[in-house]
Order: structure tokens, then C-alpha cells, then sequence
């Protein structure tokens, strides 16, 4: 049996979802290592689409699912999902690690304060209280799960934290949403109805390693919304590389076997910051229209351009894939013109990699290649049925990032994939 992570290449959105809930039929245990309800996974299975922001998309196979010490817990969203998957008939079992930190109404207030504030600066955050929340557990202020459904240690947690938020809020001209009796009385009872999922994640996982079953480590949003190696300041707040299951979970470096990097068949970005291949007008709107491109969590339209190879190599350093997803190529069919960026030019020198200064990054200037438009058929059984200009454009992808593909994605139904090998 193995290990394995499921992390994005690119800015997010792209299709982790599907590809954990693939990946689910086979696993024993699926656990979310990083992030929070700032990122969205949907699952469509027979004209059933479930949109999780919490809870590992392996609910839908109603596999044990974890969600580990670097998440960020938003009680309420995650009552609100198990509610929606009690009513399809599922019920999963799940455990929650104490160590979780949980976004409180206060964390919420700030993030839209905060963003407010900046003006045309604006980071483009979703305004669900992520990065405040982060911003405490670093500053060692936050209130974890454990806190949460102690009710004697919650009420002085909060006391303690409530003060310096109401001081923090006060420099925005903002009073706190809700007062601390307000918010004791109900996140003591969310800590309550929530009480019966505590459990060693850490533990949990290392053991099911141990007894050899499949393990598969689900992460949020991508590669270059890290915010240490992505386009900073316009990234999340936690860390959505590789990497980060192993101290997002509790595990050591040698109990992985594989690595799935999903990469989109084009890119998307929703928020600010830098993004090279990014189109624009009514071709890029096709593009959105065809492809859904609207936040899961936000419903905000997402930015969109072409393939970066630069990207892709610079992801692949930094998370060491085994193996390639690749979600989407159905949007690409039966577009008058496809290309990807196979290198950026800055100042006279060529990259093939992005640049470690990101404000470079503005300066660069993609150099596209050129590939055949293709269209795809109705009926797409085995990769023999795809046509010969999509093969090209995907043994591309494969050969310049040095990755073999292991799926091919090409709709939102689970029977739209390809599995290669």
C-alpha cells in the first residue's frame, strides 16, 4: 500500500477535487494537511456536485477523513458541511486534530478590515479570516480545536484573546461583529456538537502507515499561493507545497511514496499579483465560460491565460512530483489557437524557471511555442482516442517538466478521466 500527497501546481483551482476523490476509491484514510474554507474542492458524481471547503473530498466515498493540525477550523462551515453530506446520505468518519487552530468571528471582522483598508493595494483575500487566524497562532494568541470543545479553557482563551482584538479592530474604526458573551455562547455550543471528533491526527495517520494501508494527504489551494515560495504578498497564508503534509499532519520524510502534481490544462489566478501568461477579452472569457472558471468559495471570476512551463518546472522544484494530473484539457478543445510558455525573457537572459525576486516577475515577458488546435471526440475510452495534436501538447508538458502524466482529466464526471499507468 501507499502514501500519497495530492497538491496544486499552479495558483489553485486546479481540480484537486476531482483527483482526491479518484485517488479515494482505493485509499483507507484521506487528510487535509493545510489551508482552510478559503479554498473550495467540488466533486460531481452522478449529477451530484458536492463542494467541500473542510472536509476531505474522499467524503464522497465515505473513507475516514482527517483534517490536521495545519488547518485552519472554521466551526461553523464545518457543521454546515457535514449537515449538506448527512442530507446526501453520507456520514463519514472524522477526526479533527486538537492542535487546529479556529477562525473566530473576530478573525473574520479583520481580514475584510484589514482589506478594506488597503485600498487598490488589496491582496484579494476571501475575506473568511485565514490569514488573521494564522497570524495568532504564529503570535501564539489563537485558540485551537482542543480549546474549543473545553469550555472552561475556551472562556479563557477567548477572554484573554477578545481584548486584544477589540484594541486591534478599534485601530480600523470597527467594533467587533459579535461581543465575547456573544460569541462564548455560541462557539462553546459549536465546540460541543463538534466535541465527538477530536482525534490524534497525527497519530492516526502514522498509524494506518505503520498497518500498511493506502493513505492519501489532500492539500489546498497551490504550489505558487505559498507563503513562502509563491508570489508574495499576494499568496495564502500557510504553506500548500509538498512539504507542508508532512508538518501539517505530524509525519516523517520517509513515509511517502508518491507525489501527485494536478496541473491544470491552462492556468488560472483569482485574486492579485503576477501572472505572465494572463489573457484577456472575449477569448479569455470563452475560456472562463467553458472552463466554470468561478471561485468555489467566493463565485468570483477567475483570471486566465495560458500553460507556463516556467511555472510547472519551478513547482516540480519545489515539490518533487512523481506523477502529473493534468485536469481540463476539455476546455482547450475546439480553440482556434493553443500555445504555452516555454520560457521568460527579462532583461536580455532567458529563464526557464521563475525568478526567485518576484518583482522580476512583473518585468518578464513570456516566449510562447505554438501547437496544433485539436478537438476532442464524444467518446473518449483510452488515451488512443485522443487526438494526435492533444498527445503532442500533453508528451510537451511531460517531457519539458521531465514528469510522467498519470492521468488525463477531461470533464467534471468521474467516467472523464484516464488513467495511464
Amino acid at each position: 500500500m501507499t502514501t500519497k500527497i495530492v497538491a496544486g501546481a499552479q495558483f489553485g483551482d486546479e481540480g484537486k477535487g476531482k483527483i482526491v476523490d479518484f485517488f479515494s476509491r482505493s485509499a483507507d484514510t484521506v487528510a487535509r494537511f493545510n489551508g482552510g474554507n478559503n479554498a473550495g474542492h467540488t466533486v460531481v458524481v452522478a449529477k451530484k456536485t458536492f463542494k467541500f471547503h473542510l472536509i476531505p473530498s474522499g467524503a464522497v466515498q465515505e473513507k475516514k477523513c482527517c483534517i490536521g493540525a495545519g488547518v485552519a477550523v472554521d466551526p461553523r462551515v464545518l457543521l454546515q458541511e457535514l449537515e449538506m453530506l448527512k442530507k446526501q446520505g453520507k456520514t463519514p468518519a472524522l477526526s479533527i486534530d486538537p492542535r487546529a487552530h479556529v477562525i473566530m468571528p473576530y478573525h473574520i471582522d479583520l481580514d475584510g478590515a484589514k482589506e478594506k483598508a488597503k485600498g487598490k493595494a488589496k491582496i484579494g483575500t476571501t475575506k473568511r479570516g485565514i490569514g488573521p487566524c494564522f497570524a495568532d497562532r504564529a503570535a501564539r494568541t489563537g485558540i485551537t480545536f482542543g480549546d474549543l470543545t473545553d469550555s472552561r479553557r475556551f472562556r479563557k482563551r477567548l477572554n484573554e484573546a477578545f481584548a486584544l482584538k477589540e484594541k486591534e479592530l478599534k485601530i480600523y474604526e470597527m467594533k467587533p461583529s459579535q461581543s465575547e458573551r456573544q460569541t462564548f455562547s455560541e462557539y462553546s455550543a459549536l465546540g460541543k456538537k463538534l466535541r465527538k471528533f477530536s482525534g490524534d491526527v497525527s497519530l492516526e495517520v502514522n498509524r494506518a502507515i505503520s498497518e500498511k494501508k493506502e493513505v492519501l494527504l489532500e492539500g489546498a489551494q497551490g504550489t505558487f499561493l505559498d507563503v513562502d515560495f509563491g508570489t508574495y504578498p499576494f499568496v495564502t497564508s500557510t504553506h500548500p507545497i509538498a512539504g507542508a503534509a508532512l508538518t501539517g499532519i505530524g509525519m516523517g520524510v520517509n513515509k511517502i511514496d508518491e507525489c501527485i502534481g494536478v496541473v491544470k490544462a491552462y492556468c488560472t489566478r483569482v485574486g492579485s499579483g503576477p501572472f505572465p501568461t494572463e489573457l484577456s477579452g472575449k477569448f479569455a472569457d470563452r475560456i472562463r465560460e467553458k472552463g466554470a472558471e468561478f471561485g468555489t468559495t467566493t463565485g468570483r471570476p477567475r483570471r486566465v491565460g495560458w500553460l507556463d512551463l516556467t511555472m510547472l518546472r519551478t513547482a516540480q522544484r519545489l515539490n518533487n512530483f512523481t506523477d502529473l494530473a493534468i485536469t481540463k484539457l476539455d476546455v482547450l478543445s475546439g480553440l482556434k489557437e493553443l500555445k504555452a510558455c516555454n520560457s521568460l525573457k527579462l532583461g536580455g537572459k532567458t529563464l526557464r524557471e521563475w525568478p526567485a525576486d518576484l518583482a522580476q516577475l512583473y518585468k518578464a515577458k513570456p516566449q510562447y511555442r505554438k501547437f496544433r488546435p485539436f478537438t476532442l471526440p464524444e467518446k473518449i475510452a483510452s488515451f488512443s482516442d485522443l487526438p494526435d495534436a492533444a498527445v503532442e501538447y500533453l508528451h510537451f508538458v511531460q517531457g519539458e517538466t521531465g514528469v510522467p502524466i498519470k492521468i488525463v482529466s477531461f470533464g467534471a464526471k468521474r467516467s472523464s478521466t484516464l488513467l495511464l499507468y
